[in-house]
Order: structure tokens, then sequence, then C-alpha cells
């Protein structure tokens, strides 16, 4: 089974997030990053599974400039056999998409996993965008995946319950909580990862669809008001004349 599996970047859930130029880009300075966690504890591991089940290899697909390639490095760790780095910024969710659908077609892998999201975004484009240009099956929020040969049985959550879909490969999927437990590298896989391969390809021409106007901090909370648990009565006041909830 030949797995291609997305990384991306994003700031640790620490970071105090700020804003430059204008408030039109994210100011990287002194930021901590880490790897998507939907992407490594979800689709990561559950590619790193399948190939240690049933064979194969497992290849991660970022696309950035070098800064990203400590967090290449750590997805490696993992236990990815390989990574790709397509040598261009992430400009938006279709250039992006662009990116990694290009390189699937052209090495022929049998499926594209990816987490459903990024932590920093929440934006849930590139999956689905990767399958149109592919050309290729769809699977989003997926939470639980069991292969047999090259048909997958997938579970994932909708609106008040869950959907079994049955696929053959190739196809692509976004992978949800539930898909795989996360795995911490140890020494070894951290050694490893120095001498695994990391290829640079150069990006192929893709258009920007759309562009950041602004980007604004959420309104800071209001001070906290304490109620005598014994005095309901204007707890009750408070939420429905303040708080406007009942």
């Amino acid at each position: 089974m030949k797995i291609l599996v997305g990384i991306s970047k994003a700031p640790d859930t620490t970071t105090k997030i700020k804003f430059t130029n204008d408030n039109k880009e994210f100011d990287e300075s002194g930021v901590q990053f880490i790897v998507n966690p939907y992407d490594e504890w979800y689709a990561l591991v559950r590619g790193i599974e399948i190939k240690e089940a049933q064979g194969g290899s497992v290849t991660t697909i970022t696309v950035g400039k070098e800064d990203v390639d400590p967090i290449i490095r750590k997805a490696l760790a993992v236990g990815a056999d390989d990574a790709v780095r397509i040598d261009s910024e992430p400009k938006d969710a279709f250039h992006v998409a662009s990116q990694i659908a290009n390189y699937a077609k052209e090495n022929d892998y049998d499926m594209v996993l990816l987490g459903k999201e990024t932590i920093n975004y929440n934006g849930s484009q590139v999956g689905g965008m990767v399958a149109e240009i592919m050309d290729l099956p769809y699977i989003s929020n997926a939470s639980k995946m069991d292969l047999d040969g090259n048909k997958a049985t997938i579970v994932r959550d909708i609106q008040g319950g869950k959907e079994t879909l049955e696929v053959e490969t190739p196809f692509v999927l976004s992978a949800a909580k539930g898909m795989a437990e996360q795995r911490i590298p140890n020494m070894r896989g951290i050694m490893a990862a120095r001498s695994k391969k990391l290829e640079v390809v150069e990006p192929v021409d893709a258009e920007e669809l759309t562009e950041v106007v602004s980007y604004a901090l959420p309104p800071e909370k209001g001070d906290v008001k304490l109620v005598d648990p014994e005095n309901v009565e204007e707890l009750v006041e408070l939420l429905h004349k303040e708080a406007k909830v009942i």
C-alpha cells in the first residue's frame, strides 16, 4: 500500500497570536510551531498502522519553504519512510491542494490522507480540493478505517450519528479524532529521522483564488461575576437579563 500523508505546520496552542502588515499577515516571530495535530495524530499514524499491517510505504508531503523542515523531521520521527516538500509558500487552500494533487497524480498513490483541518485556520478545504483535482472519491471527517485488500470500510461522524462507507483505492480521506491513537516519537525514531530522505520539489503553477483582507483577534472576555451558590434567584436573573440565555 502506497500512502501519501499531508503534513502542515501550526502554532503551538500556547502561542499568543499577533498580526503584522496592517493585520494582513500572521506574525511568526518568536512562535513555536508544531506538526498540525490532525495531520500527525490521525492521518499520519493511521497511515503508519496500515503500512505495518499490510506492508508498503508512507510518504509525507508539505507545501512550504525550508523553515518547515524541522516540522517534517518530527513527522518522520513518528514513523514515515520519507518526505517531500513542495518549495512554495502555502498561499491559500487551492494553491496547497494543487501542489499536493499534482505530486500525488505523478506518483500513483493508493490513498492520500490528510487531517480534517489545521488548528490555526480550521478551513477543512484542502482535502476536498485535492480529491476534485485528482478526480478521486473523497471521504471527509473519517473516524475509523478498515482495509480488506483494496477496499476500505470507513466510518465518519455525521449530525446525530455515524455513516459507514465503502470505497476502493485510490481515494482521498480527511481524518478526524478516533482514526488512530497518538504516537510519541522515541529516541530511535528521532535519530532515524535525521537520515531519512527529504525531497524538495519545485512547485507547479497554480492560481490563488482567495486573499486575506484582514485578521482580527476575538474580543477580550469580560469580567467574571461570582454568585453565592445559595442565591439561585440572583443567578437566574443574571442569566436572563444580562447573559440572555434563558
